[in-house]
């Protein structure tokens, strides 16, 4: 099987395209390669003669025409996407255009692309999302499939808004999708401009580890290795038209996450003073969620698919990755926007 992946130089689009040569499938990597991409994210399946890679931007029609005629792939996988909460209250312009006005280009490429081939029944378009569409939970409850859509962010409400794109192209045209709506993911190659790779990166350097607001927020926490394998046993086995939701298993408040960083990081790189004691209590960022949480049912139920990397061993696996990775890490320091605080301005 040929693999269209979209934002495959990214956090959770390389880990797919990682995963899906090593699993024998050739894959077209579709990537603008802007600030939060990175090439070397794939290093090592980029010689491969399963892989190849396009620069290309979502939102650009004509190269979508010609990358889907060029490769004929058998799926697509769409992760290209806009994804940081902060970004989005910044600037929210370029998650309009990238996240809603994007994916209807590459659904009508995909679209068009099927119907002159004949509309073969194997092809899919698989999108993948985030629970952040549900909005969010009090201290009880999960989001299951047919929670309703609820955004409270610029990005969670433009994927909310491609959500319902892909669904009306298949009830409208029948185009073949599946979709999945995921929690929060970690792991090596994260872009360090989200929470974990701040934690290690700021204790590292000595700088503060900022919390917002008292750190009782609470995510649903998904390695992105476990995430990647998910996404490709939901496009082998998922039913046409179908969603699932994927989760780790996994909650966690902010600060106690942080504090088991911190442990972590004690037991791999001790120094003189206790990593806990730079942890700050900062302003919150507006309309921040309290929690989200994931019933994982169908997809446990349906396709036989259960997260393997419990919480404690995926941050072990994780901070291990960055303190032996230096080199990928400081590349990214000077790119836009790392290291400094976003999402403020509201």
């Amino acid at each position: 099987m040929k693999l269209l992946v979209t934002g495959g130089a990214g956090f959770i689009g390389s880990a797919v395209v990682r995963l899906a040569v090593a699993r024998g499938y050739e894959v077209v990597n579709l990537d603008a390669l802007t600030y939060a991409a990175c090439l070397e994210n794939v290093a090592e399946v980029a010689d491969s003669p399963a892989y190849t890679f396009e620069q290309a931007d979502i939102r650009d029609r004509a190269a979508l025409d010609r990358i889907f005629a060029a490769h004929a792939p058998d799926a697509v996988m769409h992760l290209a996407a806009e994804s940081h909460v902060d970004r989005s209250i910044d600037g929210p312009g370029t998650f309009i255009e990238t996240n809603i006005t994007g994916t209807y280009h590459l659904l009508e490429a995909a679209r068009s692309f099927w119907t002159q081939a004949g509309k073969p029944a194997g092809f899919r378009f698989h999108h993948i999302s985030t629970d952040e569409v549900f909005g969010s939970l009090g201290e009880t409850g999960q989001f299951t499939e047919t929670t309703p859509y609820d955004p409270r962010s610029p990005y969670s409400a433009s994927k909310a808004a491609s959500d319902h794109l892909v669904r009306a192209w298949h009830e409208t045209y029948g185009l073949p999708i599946v979709m999945t709506n995921c929690s929060n993911n970690y792991g090596p190659y994260h872009f360090p401009e989200k929470l974990i790779p701040v934690v290690i990166l700021n204790a590292l350097a000595g700088q503060p580890i900022p919390v917002y607001g008292k750190g009782e927020n609470v995510r649903d926490w998904l390695y992105v290795e476990d995430h990647a394998d998910a996404l490709l046993c939901v496009l082998e086995k998922g039913t046409v038209g179908r969603s699932y939701n994927i989760g780790g298993e996994n909650e966690a408040r902010n600060i106690d996450l942080v504090r088991t960083i911190c442990r972590i990081l004690e037991e791999k790189r001790p120094k003189n003073s206790p990593y806990e004691d730079q942890i700050t209590f900062v302003t919150d960022r507006p309309g921040h969620d309290l929690r989200y949480a994931i019933d994982p049912s169908r997809i446990a139920t349906e396709l036989g698919w259960r997260p393997s990397v419990t919480l404690e061993e995926g941050l072990e696996k994780t901070v291990q990755w960055y303190l032996d990775n230096e080199d990928w890490w400081r590349a990214l320091q000077d790119r836009d926007g790392v290291g400094r605080r976003l999402g403020a301005r509201a």
